[in-house]
């Protein structure tokens, strides 16, 4: 008989050694703990001679049929998996017609005979969210995966005689192998980008798995492949037809999204992104968060929403108390520092969440996909300077970059580089001549046009607007926007799904011409009118927000300000920065000579992390 499963959310662990079976499974042990906010409701092991695989699960239904590891028919070949694969049913009808026999009803399985017909060319076949790893024991093989865009994180510990891997970095902490280093060359290119752009992590010798990409590791030899190309061919189709393909490309992710043997809530703010979800699932329970300053709540425009779809709507306004002192939590919870100040509100929209649901959809992706950012304006808003010649912008660019860092300013310094040159991600928070200042080391670690570099040839040939979106895409939204919506959710134990970031809507998303994204006066042009047909109210028009919180006016109060004040001159604070500076940047703000609030901010989340994981732990 076969046993119905489907796990929605879980965490993997693992390592290769030749430990005997009594020290493996005592690692193993330690490493599972530390994830158990991924699968509270239970665990499975696999352990012989060469290696230990372990997996933490939540529950759907409480069968055997759900229990990780999967075996294939012989025991040969063994699997352990986090995410969820949307096409698992057409899939295993293939497979069963190529002969295979399946024990459970899980998409689990269904990878794992898939790579048995297919090798790694069943990653092509994929659609959802996914890491995983499968153990060959006769080829004595790890093989793993990590889906096309890093919905799913993976990492690992490589050096020249260890391997290990985890859905989190923590797993590694307790693990007898793991040597905890601070990787601080990285510290100016996170102060740039808000995050560590490469796959290099805080941590020395600990890696993200890209996305789309695959490894196998044999012999003490990690060999990384790339399976999926980032790539546009934006035509110029049929402006009604596209929006209809939209509408109807996106209802159909939305429905695959929704499959579930739970309820499935969605998150709901106040823009188009999260409303046109909400419109076209129509879940039982939508939640909000707010701030308890009314300048910045956004709750009635989703209650007002929920009410005209006749669902439910549950909000919280999040004090300022709440928020600073979950900081020192959160940090831990996403292993590296981040600064956007909206990951903490998604913690607490997670939380709220979890109280109801074990699922949950979001908005991330839609920007990036659909062209979604005001800064894609550029060269419209600019395009009587931009007739200029270069020559000419260029020198006004030369003289400006000496002048203080003002909004006018800062404008003719970009109007006079190249794409290339200048643009990071869309969420730029140092210069990078600032970054390096600020800190008392010199980095070894490439220049951030030196990290841009390899996609922007990627997409030689494309437009600006088209080379911006591949940025954000490979940094944005995969360091930052996935990540800190995985990290949130399965801090509360539940699982985020975002129909946005979906290989099938990219598909479409790809082929959107320039004008159908962009114009002078509006972003995500063709979706909003897709989004037009579906949403009641007239939250198709809005600018994303998110979950936007006072922080600004925050760090400029005493209370904020001496808890940043303190952590500024902490001894790591003296050893890594200038005292000078990053003091300056805080009072510049606090007196409102500058806008410094994200910078601040910055510098403080990593030494809060940095506590965290080096003092604390």
């Amino acid at each position: 008989m076969l046993l119905e499963s489907r796990q929605i959310m879980c965490g993997i662990v693992g390592f290769v050694n030749k430990w005997d079976e009594k020290k493996k499974d005592k690692n193993l042990d330690l490493m599972l703990k530390r994830i158990i906010h991924r699968g509270p409701d239970g665990e499975g092991k696999y352990i012989d001679e060469n290696v230990a695989l372990g997996h933490r699960r939540l529950s759907i239904i409480d069968l055997e049929g759900g229990k990780q590891p999967i075996y294939n028919e012989d025991g040969n070949l063994i699997i352990i998996f986090n995410g969820e694969i949307y096409n698992y049913k057409e899939l295993k009808e293939d497979l069963v017609k190529c002969g295979h026999e399946f024990s459970t009803k899980s998409d689990t399985e269904v990878i794992l005979h898939g790579y048995e017909e297919y090798g790694e060319g069943i990653l092509d076949k994929l659609r959802g969210m996914f890491a995983f790893v499968i153990w060959d024991k006769n080829n004595k093989e790890l093989f793993g995966a990590r889906d096309h865009f890093g919905i799913k994180p993976f990492y690992y510990y490589y050096t020249d005689d260890k391997f290990m891997f985890a859905s989190e970095i923590k797993a590694f902490l307790d693990n007898e192998d793991f040597v905890k280093e601070l990787n601080r060359d990285v510290i100016p290119a996170y102060l740039s980008f808000n995050y560590s752009p490469l796959n290099d992590t805080f941590f020395k010798n600990v890696y993200k798995l890209e996305p789309g990409y695959y490894f196998r590791y044999k012999n003490g030899k990690l060999d990384l492949n790339k399976y999926f190309n980032l790539t546009f061919d934006e035509k110029s189709d049929d402006y009604d037809k596209l929006v209809d393909d939209i509408s109807e490309t996106m209802k159909e992710s939305v429905k695959h999204h929704m499959i579930s043997d739970v309820e499935v809530g969605s998150f709901l703010s106040s823009g188009i992104d999260s409303s046109y979800i909400v419109s076209l699932a129509k879940p039982n329970k939508t939640y909000t968060v707010g701030s308890d300053d009314p300048r910045y709540d956004e709750t009635k425009y989703a209650k007002d929403l929920a009410s005209k779809l006749g669902i439910e709507n549950v909000s919280k306004a999040i004090t300022k108390e709440e928020y600073i002192n979950i900081i020192p939590k959160l940090m831990y919870h996403f292993d590296e520092p981040v600064a956007d100040p909206a990951a903490i509100a998604l913690y607490f929209v997670a939380e709220l969440a979890s109280k109801d649901v074990k699922v949950v959809l979001s908005g991330e992706g839609a920007d990036e996909f659909f062209g979604g950012y005001g800064y894609y304006r550029r060269y419209i808003d600019a395009k009587f300077y931009n007739k200029l010649p270069f020559w000419f912008r260029r020198g006004v660019s030369k003289v400006c970059s000496l002048l203080p860092e003002v909004r006018g300013i800062n404008f003719l310094v970009r109007s006079g580089r190249t794409l290339e040159e200048d643009y990071i991600s869309v969420n730029k928070v140092f210069l990078e001549k600032e970054a390096h200042k600020i800190v008392n080391f010199k980095a070894n670690y490439p220049s951030n046009k030196e990290i841009c570099a390899p996609y922007y040839k990627e997409q030689s040939g494309q437009g600006n607007v088209t080379k911006m979106q591949a940025i954000d895409i490979k940094f944005w939204l995969v360091k930052d926007i996935l990540q800190k919506a995985d990290k949130m959710t399965m801090a509360n134990s539940i699982e985020g799904r975002v129909p946005f970031t979906d290989i099938e809507v990219f598909k479409l998303a790809r082929t959107i011409s320039y004008d159908h994204k962009i114009t002078k006066e509006n972003t995500k042009v063709a979706l909003r009118e897709a989004a037009k047909r579906d949403i009641p109210t007239e939250a198709y028009k809005k600018e994303k927000l998110g979950f936007p919180v006072p922080l600004r006016e925050w760090v400029r109060e005493d209370a904020v300000y001496n808890m940043i004040k303190d952590k500024f001159n902490s001894p790591i604070s003296l050893e890594l920065f200038n005292n000078k500076k990053i003091m300056k940047l805080l009072d510049d703000h606090r007196n409102r000579k500058r806008d410094n609030y994200k910078k601040v901010w910055a510098v403080y989340c990593f030494l809060v992390w940095y506590d965290e994981f080096f003092i604390k732990n």
